[in-house]
């Protein structure tokens, strides 16, 4: 799985490659966790955003997909002592309705087969009233041109499935029944923007 194969190498993006999108997005996610909440994170990676949230949380259930994925995020948060971890298909969650206060799944719409599934999954598992968050990278430019990075990730196996722009991204959302869509935009060279929801 190509997820697998670039775990050891991931942090470089995230550290070094899009360092300001990326600070940025961990101020915005950080801000909307409060001590009392019981947080699930999908695509945890390698804990980029895992770190921020067990902060500020009371208890965070990291999943990946990607078993190598999960072992780096584990390696990068073994300071935190309130973070259980776990492989997981974001499309099929094996936690009971209404199980978490926020529901975070960073960076991972673009690239599934079935978004719609995950989304109802990530708003199954989130309590009523709770909140969704679900950061995902532009990977088009306003006039609706594939940015270079999706264009190169694409050929070197991640394989967008789709390619958002703020507007697309927002609507994408309200098409699916949600009428309180706030985006907040992490910028930088892969900007990044963060779509904050009530459970529907």
């Amino acid at each position: 799985m190509f997820w697998d194969k670039v775990a050891g190498i991931y942090d470089i993006f995230v550290n070094v490659i899009n360092r300001k999108a990326h600070q940025k997005l961990k101020r915005i996610v950080s801000s909307l966790i409060e001590p009392d909440d019981t947080v699930l994170e999908c695509a945890c990676g390698t804990g980029l955003l895992s770190a921020v949230i067990a902060e500020n949380c009371r208890q965070l259930t990291a999943t990946d997909f990607s078993e190598n994925m999960l072992k780096k995020a584990e390696k990068n948060c073994r300071s935190f002592r309130n973070i259980t971890y776990a492989q997981a298909d974001i499309t099929a969650l094996s936690y009971p309705d209404g199980s978490f206060d926020k529901v975070v799944a960073g960076n991972v719409i673009h690239l599934l087969d079935n978004p719609l599934t995950a989304l109802r999954e990530l708003n199954r598992v989130c309590r009523d009233g709770g909140m969704l968050i679900i950061p995902t990278y532009m990977n088009k430019d306003s006039k609706g041109k594939t940015s270079s990075f999706a264009g190169a990730v694409g050929k070197a196996g991640a394989d967008f499935k789709r390619q958002f722009t703020v507007e697309s991204y927002r609507q994408f959302f309200l098409d699916t029944g949600y009428s309180d869509v706030q985006i907040r935009l992490a910028d930088g060279r892969i900007p990044c923007a963060v779509a904050v929801m009530r459970k529907k």
